[in-house]
């Protein structure tokens, strides 16, 4: 595929076909080298780093919330100023850490410096209704993101109902999720989930699948996932699940394998180093056990 840029481009008004951050900050950015207004239109928001980064960067840019939803509006070619940039550690990395250390006996654990952008934080909303022990410490500001150190420790959870209108603020997090949703208590029900469907593979399935096979009852339609919690230490394991070459499901189902009663295996952990290529050498540092087959 060959992309020639315009030699004259023209602003445009993009309503997003789907919730996409990716698909939003490729449109903003182009929109820097085009004169006039760019206008994006999302009916559900997503993360909003670009826009706060553009922003940061002395960009003319502005939000407004109204009945198309949520409207972004950026003025064309500004005179951007440099900065340094000191940037906060991603939620959705640091969500495999602080959900082990949710269903690991014993575990009490400190993630520095991760950001509580709200845009992000459904997760983090999703374990405070589940009865996690998450403290918040030194909470501030840096790079015009939110931040805090989070403090987590082992303990007793119970199944909730997610609503579908958060599930853009957590759609990565959703496998880590499903593996706390089985060490909960009760059920747990994630609604507006279709989305997983696509991404590097069918996370809606690959989950569902390897929990079946690990002894947990599994309920799953178009874009919801049903986890029937087995409680704290509750879940059978032994089994050898499928990653589909997808990081998250591979880092899932590992940090499945930590408070199962058998050992978790997956089949390929070469995805992982897709976006956490330190996640063994940090969960071994904490205690995980993991035995390599190279073979």
């Amino acid at each position: 595929m060959a992309l020639i840029g315009a030699s004259e481009p023209v602003p445009v008004r993009y309503e997003t076909p789907v919730p996409s951050a990716q698909v939003k900050s490729a449109v903003l950015l182009a929109g820097l080298n085009a004169p006039g207004k760019t206008v994006v239109i999302e009916r559900e928001a997503t993360r909003d780093h670009t826009e706060r980064m553009l922003a940061g960067f002395g960009a003319d840019i502005a939000i407004e919330e109204g009945d198309q939803g949520r409207v972004i509006t950026l003025v064309g070619q500004p005179e951007l100023r440099p900065q340094a940039i000191d940037v906060p550690r991603d939620p959705s990395s640091a969500a495999f850490p602080v959900c082990a250390a949710l269903i690991v006996e014993g575990s009490d654990i400190t993630v520095p410096g991760v950001s509580r952008n709200p845009t992000r934080d459904g997760l983090i909303t999703t374990l405070l209704e589940m009865g996690a022990d998450i403290e918040f410490r030194n909470e501030r500001e840096v790079g015009g993101e939110p931040v805090a150190d989070l403090r987590v420790r082992h303990g007793e959870l119970q199944g909730v109902d997610v609503p579908p209108e958060r599930a853009a603020s957590m759609i990565d997090e959703f496998p880590i999720l499903a593996v706390v949703a089985a060490n909960a208590r009760g059920l747990t029900t994630m609604r507006g989930v279709g989305e997983l469907r696509v991404k590097e593979s069918d996370r809606i399935d690959a989950m569902a699948r390897g929990l079946e096979a690990c002894g947990v009852s599994v309920e799953e339609s178009r874009d919801t996932l049903k986890v029937q919690g087995r409680g704290l230490g509750g879940v059978p394991g032994g089994a050898t699940c499928a990653t589909h070459l997808d990081h998250r499901i591979a880092m899932a189902f590992l940090c499945l394998g930590m408070a199962a009663g058998k050992p978790v295996k997956i089949d390929d952990g070469a995805p992982i180093d897709t976006s956490f290529p330190t996640f063994g050498p940090l969960m071994e540092a904490l205690g995980a056990q993991f035995v390599r087959n190279n073979t």
